[in-house]
Formats: C-alpha cells, structure tokens, sequence
C-alpha cells in the first residue's frame, strides 16, 4: 500500500511540556520545537487516522551531508518508529541532547 502525505501544518500546545507551537515556516510542524516530543495521531503523514494518540519520545536524529536532516520518534504506548523533518526553530541544543543521549546506550 502507498503511503499518501497530507499537507497538515497546523499549530498546537505540547503535552509534555505545554509549549505553544506555531505552523512550521518550511515543513509541517508534527513535533514540539521546546522538547521535540510529538503524539502518535497519524498512520500516513497527516491523515489524524490513529488512534493510539500516545507521546512519542526523541530518539535519534538522522544526518545527510553531515547536517542534521530528520528526529526519529519512538512511540511509548506501541513503540512505532517515525521521522520528521527538522524545523528551522527546533531547539537546536534538544536535538545535541538527542544525539547524546542516544551515543551513552
């Protein structure tokens, strides 16, 4: 089955650390620029059709070119992994944390 990307860039409040989040400047926004956690709404990019809706926590991120490209999520409720894009206002010194908590396992 083809995945299908629905163009969802919609602002939210965190239910980790209660950030407010605007739409993304380049991307769609499906994580928090504070923490980056994200929540387990979508099967395919933006369709809203899980139901799971649980926290999916920072465990990676993925580099091309040597730069930081996308932060994989793992989700706590069914431990589905995920990726997003980085957004230009992600906290950059969150996403070192990341690649540091993830090296010391």
């Amino acid at each position: 089955m083809m995945k299908k990307f629905i163009h969802v860039n919609e602002g939210f409040r965190c239910d980790v650390c209660g950030e407010e989040n605007p739409p993304a400047s380049c991307t769609c926004r499906n994580h928090c620029r504070k923490c980056l956690h994200s929540k387990h709404v979508d099967r395919n990019p933006g369709d809203r059709a899980e139901s799971c809706a649980d926290i999916m926590d920072p465990v990676d991120i993925e580099l091309h070119r040597g730069e930081m490209e996308s932060i994989l999520f793992c989700c706590r409720k069914c431990g589905i992994v995920r990726r997003n894009k980085i957004a230009s206002d992600d906290d950059r010194e969150k996403l070192f944390q990341t690649i540091e908590k993830k090296s010391k396992m």
